[in-house]
């Protein structure tokens, strides 16, 4: 529901409607007819019984003079015709309509005052009570609130109050002051909470009024006993999911309810977005594979999981996973596809949205696993079934990559510049993209001049800035890589991967090592739990000499992303460390799945490790 500003009756009258679609008079005959079609009943013999509708003459004019007045910009006009109609007729439909026309003025209370004579003439209403509370609420009068939220709750169902109470602090989302409206919800429910049926939905509810109110103290402590209350219940996982991001340790609530046999697929999903947002892929691997192995036929979950393997570099599985969702979206299974998108919520697998969204990603993916194998004649089979002039540039920048891997550079470049497009915007993709391909074969120099063009256009942009930084590193120019990446965080104090950069710099050089420490903790500050940014804060306290302390942090960054260089790092501090069978183990796995990885390969020649 929009905000609205609250007008008085007389400005309503002389208010025209801002923004409001064309009604045609045949519109408005139809509205009218819509209307006296619910209020006809004909039952089933033939020939059918005909009852005269409630519709009269003059009701039927006074509806087409209300929708004619609300056509021609006189919202007051048409509110006060069709509120009468509807206090006439005691009909649901008409209180709606005088509602919506009241609410697309922006007049705020003349929409109270219909909802208000909706619940006069209807007292059972239960959509008068919702409406009448959202409005409330967008009006910032709480202190009106709780009547119309206690009515609703009574007259409720045994059956239908949990929901209600489900939903409760959606009522209450647009409230200006939200510890509030979470005050309020306390306060109403307090009552369902003694109730053993209602107990689990109220402390849901009043946990996420809480939460929505920044205490997520509260909201955890009730997410952890409806959870004890109901193990079973999804409602708290949902909560405890809401909660991971600031309170990590809501996760148990979500770990043991994954454990169960009958856990929700949708919500092992969710987990596994979650698990991956913070790059803990292994983690999420393995909930995206129970999913799997329990709803073989689920096709969402594959085209996460393929691409979570090819991250981690498992070709193989990654490949297969995306083809198994590419199987199940098809069109010929649309049936089974539907079920699918159904039994996850819908979503990426929602038939309208697969073939331009998820199979196009899943082709590109495709593509990228090819070209890494050196199969380019694959890679170009995939890349030629995306029909989408939106990813375009992405296309074309594959093709590419490939004519770069082979040596075709200048064809490569080429490719680029002829892309359409004069906007600066375009410009700017194209350079960016040219970039990137440079990057792939090494060509640091050429690289770092096209980035240079890039940042003509836009100086100031944090992302073009940090990726010259990381270039000049490659060349060797140290300075001006700090230099770049504190014009990074003076532009977005909040941007972790450039203090995690500037201070795995200096301690991977053994310089200002207390500084890259503090600048380190700083990035996994801003970003909890990133792997590789807890790989660098092991990887200064071992150049601090804090060898028991680098091996936890490494071990647990491994655990999460189990990369190349981490393993590089762990590998070195285990070898340090006197436990070189450890380390010639977690060596041979990462070469099994990046053995070009540099850091890997600098690691093992200086340390004298023979494959």
């Amino acid at each position: 529901m929009r905000h609205y500003v609250e007008m008085p009756c007389r400005s309503l009258v002389a208010a025209r409607r801002r923004g409001a679609r064309p009604l045609a008079a045949a519109l408005a005959f139809a509205a009218v007819s819509a209307w006296a079609q619910g209020a006809v009943a004909t039952s089933p013999p033939a020939p059918p019984e005909v009852r005269n509708s409630a519709l009269d003459a003059p009701l039927f004019y006074q509806l087409l003079i209300g929708e004619i007045e609300a056509r021609q910009g006189q919202p007051g006009a048409a509110y006060q015709v069709i509120l009468d109609a509807a206090r006439r007729s005691r009909d649901e439909l008409l209180f709606r309509r005088a509602v919506e026309i009241a609410l697309q003025a922006r007049a705020g209370e003349e929409a109270l005052t219909a909802t208000r004579a909706w619940r006069t003439a209807l007292p059972r209403s239960q959509e008068a009570l919702r409406t009448e509370l959202q409005i409330l609420s967008a009006m910032n009068r709480l202190d009106q609130a709780a009547e119309p939220l206690r009515a609703l709750l009574a007259a409720a169902t045994p059956a239908e109050r949990s929901g209600i109470i489900a939903a409760v602090p959606g009522f209450l989302q647009r409230a200006a002051d939200p510890a509030r409206g979470a005050r309020l919800v306390e306060e109403v429910l307090a009552p369902y909470l003694e109730t053993p049926a209602t107990r689990v939905a109220a402390q849901i509810a009043i946990g996420r009024a809480r939460l929505t109110a920044g205490d997520g103290t509260r909201a955890l402590e009730l997410a952890r006993q409806a959870h004890a209350a109901d193990p079973a219940a999804q409602a708290p996982v949902l909560l405890a999911l809401e909660l991971l991001p600031s309170r990590p340790e809501a996760e148990p609530i979500v770990t043991d309810y994954a454990a169960r046999p009958d856990a929700e697929p949708a919500l092992l999903l969710l987990y596994a977005r979650a698990l991956t947002s913070t790059q803990r892929y292994a983690e999420a691997l393995r909930q995206l594979e129970t999913v799997t192995r329990r709803k073989p036929d689920l096709a969402p979950p594959y085209l996460t999981l393929g691409a979570l393997h090819l991250e981690l570099r498992h070709a193989a599985q990654g490949e297969a996973a995306l083809r198994r969702y590419l199987e199940l979206t098809e069109p010929a299974a649309a049936p089974a596809s539907a079920a699918s998108a159904a039994a996850s919520g819908g979503g990426e697998d929602d038939r309208s949205h697969a073939p331009a969204q998820g199979r196009v990603q899943a082709w590109l993916m495709l593509a990228a696993s090819a070209e890494q194998r050196g199969d380019y004649a694959a890679a170009e089979r995939w890349l030629a079934r995306v029909d989408a002039p939106e990813r375009a540039l992405e296309v074309q920048t594959r093709r590419a990559s490939m004519l770069a891997r082979q040596g075709r550079v200048d064809d490569a470049r080429r490719l680029l510049l002829a892309m359409p497009g004069s906007e600066p915007k375009d410009l700017r993709a194209r350079l960016d993209a040219e970039a990137s391909m440079l990057r792939g074969v090494k060509r640091w120099k050429e690289a770092y001049e096209v980035m240079g063009q890039a940042l003509k256009l836009q100086p100031d942009d944090p992302e073009l800035l940090y990726e010259q930084s990381m270039l000049a590193e490659k060349l060797g120019r140290i300075d001006e890589m700090e230099r770049l990446l504190r014009r990074v965080i003076e532009l977005k104090p909040d941007n972790a991967h450039a203090y995690n950069a500037l201070g795995y710099s200096l301690a991977d050089r053994g310089q200002r090592l207390p500084e890259a420490r503090d600048l380190i903790a700083r990035a996994l500050e801003l970003a909890p739990g990133d792997p590789f940014i807890t790989d660098s804060l092991g990887w200064v306290e071992f150049r601090l000499g804090n060898r028991a302390r680098a091996l936890e942090l490494l071990q647990r960054a491994y655990a999460s992303r189990p990369d190349a260089e981490i393993a590089a790092h762990l590998g070195e501090v285990l070898w340090a460390d006197g436990r070189q069978d450890e380390a010639r183990r977690v060596w041979a796995e990462a070469r099994s799945r990046d053995a070009d990885n540099e850091v890997l390969v600098e690691t093992l020649k200086r340390l004298k490790v023979r494959p």
